[in-house]
């Protein structure tokens, strides 16, 4: 846990910016379809919560529930009809929801770029194979998938938000663009941005707490926070707590 009133970055330390005021958030990277990961996570963050202060806990989906990992639609329903009755949950859209959700209103031209990111670990999950998509028209293919996955998931996607204020931060899917106010940001931005952002000592005006971009472990920098350690491949689910002046980070960590 890091505390008081700085936050380490390599050799240096910044002022430590604060959260919402009587509450405490749990920034979850990108889950990509890793359900077992997801569950252990969401206890470990209710155990946490229950054994810190009185504090209101808010649980923050940074974005890419879905896709590359095998159990997409088991997330989806964990998260719509099973999520422990605790604290506030809060959805971030990614654009691996993004461009599903695309799809399923037709933009064929995206359909293969989808299958070839994950999109085929995540038919297998709602019960179909490439074998089902084998000879199909783009058009055909698009019928299936709105055949397959359930109207309330996609209703769940399209529900998504943009990004959230919590404090002196602000959480969104991938980063946000230098030199333009929070308020300001293109979605596609939010949920796609990597050059320009990443490398960045900009002060954006809140510190960024994203997923989107793997690293080993959870990214913490003067101006942002990267919580994305890669679980679909990595078999590491990250999250971040924010309580005020502190900080913190939760992993779930596949057995072996």
């Amino acid at each position: 846990m890091l505390r008081a009133d700085t936050v380490a970055t390599g050799s240096n330390e910044a002022k430590m910016p604060s959260g919402g005021v009587g509450k405490r958030a749990y920034a979850i990277g990108d889950v990509h379809g890793c359900y077992d990961l997801l569950v252990d996570l969401l206890d470990k963050i209710q155990r946490h919560s229950e054994s810190c202060d009185d504090r209101e806990p808010h649980i923050i989906l940074l974005g890419d529930l879905i896709d590359r990992g095998p159990k997409s639609r088991q997330v989806v329903d964990h998260l719509l009809y099973n999520r422990p009755e605790f604290g506030t949950y809060h959805f971030i859209k990614g654009n691996h929801e993004e461009i599903l959700v695309k799809i399923i209103d037709g933009d064929s031209a995206l359909l293969n770029i989808w299958f070839a990111h994950g999109g085929w670990q995540t038919i297998t999950s709602y019960g179909a194979t490439s074998r089902d998509f084998r000879n199909l028209s783009l058009a055909d293919s698009i019928e299936l998938l709105r055949h397959l996955i359930p109207e309330e998931h996609i209703e769940f996607f399209r529900s998504f938000d943009d990004g959230i204020e919590f404090g002196d931060y602000f959480l969104t899917h991938a980063g946000v663009r230098p030199g333009v106010a929070i308020g300001e940001q293109a979605g596609k931005d939010l949920r796609w941005i990597r050059e320009g952002f990443l490398d960045s000592k900009e002060d954006f005006g809140a510190v960024i707490v994203h997923g989107h971009t793997i690293s080993d472990d959870v990214t913490l920098k003067n101006n942002r926070i990267g919580v994305d350690t890669g679980a679909y491949k990595s078999g590491k689910l990250s999250a971040v707590w924010i309580a005020e002046h502190e900080v913190g980070i939760l992993s779930a960590e596949a057995q072996t």
